[in-house]
């Protein structure tokens, strides 16, 4: 019945199917008549526009008004991560790059560094290290470069008491570890009080986490 009302024999459809976005791909409307982007977890959906299947996501009428659209969920009402177009399960390991590996969860996803967080201190035969990319490889590695030697002697002239006893040198605050929740930031820096090179942490939160669902009776 929805359909003979929605649906007109035969099909007009535009002469260039639309342009989608990332990861939403071109599929048949409900009529099976002409191409529509699929519609991608959390946007709104019915009869005509609907879900992307190949991500198993069905269109969700449960909290939706009576005769109105419903919202793309998944088919058994389990969270979900949309990371760069792409779509995970509740409790699904990925990588979104070779650096750091994600866990998605409850809506959100938590990431850890693949990459070691070393700090290579100042010594004799290597006055200044520096950390740089090295092409074909993921992780960056210590270098030293080599400084005129008077700054050297200059810097370790000064008390290690003070405060910041030589040039300062740190590095931008990483994202968040947590897209929801409280997560933390790190950065490599000397802004310390023997202006030594150390990982530092600090607290972050994006977002609040969504609130779990009520537990259903058995």
């Amino acid at each position: 019945q929805v359909c003979a009302q929605l649906c007109r024999r035969p099909c007009y459809c535009p002469w260039v199917p639309p342009r989608c976005p990332r990861g939403s791909p071109l599929v048949l409307d409900g009529c099976g008549c002409c191409k529509i982007c699929a519609r991608r977890l959390g946007e709104p959906c019915d009869f005509l526009h609907v879900c992307d299947q190949s991500q198993g996501l069905v269109c969700d009428y449960t909290s939706a008004p009576a005769g109105t659209g419903g919202t793309c969920n998944f088919e058994d009402d389990e969270e979900g991560c949309e990371v760069n177009g792409r779509l995970y399960r509740d409790g699904e390991v990925f990588q979104p790059s070779c650096k750091i590996q994600c866990h998605c969860l409850d809506g959100g996803f938590n990431c850890v560094p693949l990459c070691q967080e070393d700090v290579r201190l100042p010594t004799p035969d290597c006055p200044y290290p520096r950390r740089v990319e090295i092409p074909g490889k993921c992780c960056p590695e210590w270098i030293c470069e080599a400084q005129d030697q008077h700054l050297l002697r200059d810097a370790r002239a000064v008390s290690p008491l003070l405060r910041h006893p030589c040039q300062e040198w740190g590095t931008e605050w990483s994202a968040c570890s947590a897209t929801c929740g409280l997560g933390f930031a790190t950065r490599v820096s000397n802004q310390n009080r023997y202006c030594r090179l150390e990982t530092q942490r600090r607290l972050c939160m994006v977002r609040p986490c969504p609130a779990l669902p009520a537990a259903f009776p058995a």
